[in-house]
């Protein structure tokens, strides 16, 4: 399976450092300099740096990681070279699977997704809606592609704002945490490095128990905390602060803007 991708920025680079080895992929890049740097930099890792109608009569699979104002110039161009039976894996935040629809061949499937930049290091989320003509085995098969970056989600496209607020947005929300933790523990006498790997691996480990123990992040958090603690009264200092509410809020503004 030869899989494109249309974008090498932040979230195109990340999916592409993921799945870089794992078979023939092709990159296209619009911006010359960084589509050298490509090229140099994945030579003997099995990509190869292409123009995007070259992509788009070769390739099985389709990511399209552009800027969303970019999308439908892509299409067009892709449109007349693509095979019938190939996928098209939009990624484009807002770009909807009636644009995806109206802009590509009969024959040619459509899936909306939403990634997230922990993709670069095998633990991503990916969330896809494919359209209604979108079969079994088709989505399977990308859901296969993916697996390098890390987990994916099926969900209805109305669901698309929320899983954008809950996964893809949502590592800035953490690295906002870490952030502030460090800050705290500087504040308290740590160097920023010791600071840093203290927070940093308390996150790691947290998402990890989540992920591997599948219990309720309440019960888990229950599970450290002593009545009249150190761990009940930070908590009870977050609470007073109003952290629910402050996420809560935060998720209502991303899922609102991501549409």
């Amino acid at each position: 399976m030869t899989v494109a991708i249309y974008g090498v920025g932040a979230m195109g680079g990340a999916i592409l450092e993921a799945l870089a080895g794992e078979g023939e992929v092709l990159a296209v890049e619009g911006h010359a300099p960084r589509a050298e740097e490509l090229r140099v930099a994945y030579a003997d890792r099995g990509v190869e740096v292409v123009d995007a109608t070259t992509a788009a009569g070769r390739a099985d699979v389709h990511l399209v990681v552009v800027k969303p104002y970019s999308v439908p110039a892509l299409l067009q161009e892709l449109a007349p070279s693509l095979r019938p039976g190939s996928i098209v894996l939009s990624l484009a935040l807002g770009v909807s699977l009636a644009d995806l629809a109206a802009a590509l061949p009969s024959g040619v499937a459509a899936i909306r997704g939403m990634p997230n930049t922990p993709a670069r290091v095998g633990q991503g989320m990916t969330v896809l809606s494919p359209a209604d003509d979108v079969t079994d085995e088709q989505l399977e098969r990308v859901r296969e592609l993916l697996a390098p970056t890390g987990g994916t989600l099926v969900l209805p496209e109305s669901q698309q704002g929320v899983a954008t607020a809950l996964s893809g947005s949502a590592p800035a929300y953490f690295y906002l945490v870490v952030e502030a933790l460090v800050d705290a523990g500087v504040a308290r006498g740590l160097t920023r490095s010791d600071a840093l790997a203290l927070a940093a691996q308390a996150a790691r480990g947290a998402g990890a128990m989540l992920v591997e123990t599948g219990e309720e992040a309440a019960l888990l958090r229950a599970s450290v905390t002593s009545p009249g603690g150190s761990t009940a009264a930070a908590l009870a200092r977050l609470e007073a602060h109003g952290v629910r509410h402050a996420f809560a809020d935060a998720v209502e503004a991303c899922a609102d803007r991501a549409g």
